[in-house]
């Protein structure tokens, strides 16, 4: 079993290995549209644990999936998703949140 402390760029290495493994450069796997329809499959794959009373281990799996593909999608895209993800959370920092239908949401509420 893998150390569960790896940082990002160990697991960024592991999908750019798995990419490399099998030419998915090469034969279309990182072709952008196909990685969205790749992701949208795996968001339905977690709705149905949730949905159905999987066990947290099976949602655990299909998050883990969803997150390799976004990986991925990085590598394919050429952006660096670990700086991304730290100036996306700088800006949600910012943000207020409101109670909405009786659930929280954060957003950058347009007044009207």
């Amino acid at each position: 079993m893998h150390d569960q402390r790896k940082n990002y760029d160990e697991m960024l290495a592991a999908v750019q290995s798995f990419h490399d493994k099998h030419q998915l450069r090469r034969h279309g796997g990182e072709d952008l549209p196909y990685r969205i329809a790749l992701m949208a499959e795996e968001l339905g794959e977690i709705s149905a644990c949730v949905t159905k009373g999987k066990t947290r281990e099976a949602l655990a799996e299909e998050c883990a999936d969803l997150l390799i593909l976004l990986i991925g999608t990085a590598i394919a895209g050429g952006f660096k998703l670990d700086g991304a993800f730290w100036s996306k959370m700088d800006r949600l920092a910012d943000r207020e949140s409101r109670l909405i239908d009786g659930r929280i949401r954060v957003s950058e509420f347009q007044e009207r």
